[in-house]
């Protein structure tokens, strides 16, 4: 026969084991984050190697945290794994597109449609870091390429606009995005133009000496 006492005890046995789950999970996308950030770091210096090893650590995280919470898909949905798989997006598009001037389709990430805007979306700012870290080593005329990169993908943000319960803050980095073109061509262009009035100068020095 059916009391309140053990239907109590089920319940609570089911509430334990997703609040352990949920514990685990957020442990573990916490440090996705983390390897991620780092990650993004290690590719601005130079450092590509630590940045695939901390890459794939990311990547077994998520696997990781898939897996423990296959059987609580609603602890899945409560936002903090979004924001793992989204740094993961950033990190590997970024790597991509920095070292192999390649783009990555989601399905490659591995991570939801949404999350993968997102994390592009994110990418413009760190396009922009390199940008400017290349204006400053005087090879302006390489950054025309990741400024172009920077353009699409505030052009394909733009064709997703649909309400914030479907995009999860997708308008917010579109946003993001426009700040980073504008910002970046300016900067650029005035590298570029700089450089330019300097190869002029000593040209023009050269004749005079010759």
């Amino acid at each position: 026969m059916l009391t309140f006492d053990n239907l109590a005890e089920g319940m609570l046995a089911s509430f334990e084991s997703k609040d352990r789950a949920r514990e685990e999970a957020f442990r573990l996308s916490r440090n996705v984050i983390r390897v991620c950030s780092t990650s993004i770091r290690s590719v601005h210096r130079g450092d590509l190697e630590v940045a695939e090893r901390l890459m794939d650590e990311a990547a077994s995280g998520l696997e990781k945290i898939r897996e423990v919470l296959s059987d609580h898909q609603d602890v899945r949905y409560a936002g903090f794994v979004d924001g793992a798989e989204q740094e993961y997006a950033e990190a590997r598009s970024f790597y991509s597109i920095t070292t192999r001037h390649e783009i990555l389709a989601p399905e490659q990430i591995g991570v939801e449609l949404v999350n993968y805007l997102v994390g592009l979306g994110d990418t413009t700012g760190e396009l922009r870091r390199h940008i400017l870290d290349l204006i400053r080593n005087g090879r302006a005329k390489e950054g025309e390429y990741f400024l172009g990169v920077i353009e699409e993908i505030y052009y394909l943000l733009m064709l997703f606009d649909y309400p914030d319960a479907i995009t999860r803050g997708l308008r917010r980095k579109s946003d993001l995005a426009r700040s980073m073109l504008e910002k970046t061509r300016g900067d650029l262009t005035n590298a570029l133009e700089l450089a330019n009035v300097k190869a002029s100068l000593q040209g023009f020095s050269g004749k005079r000496r010759d």
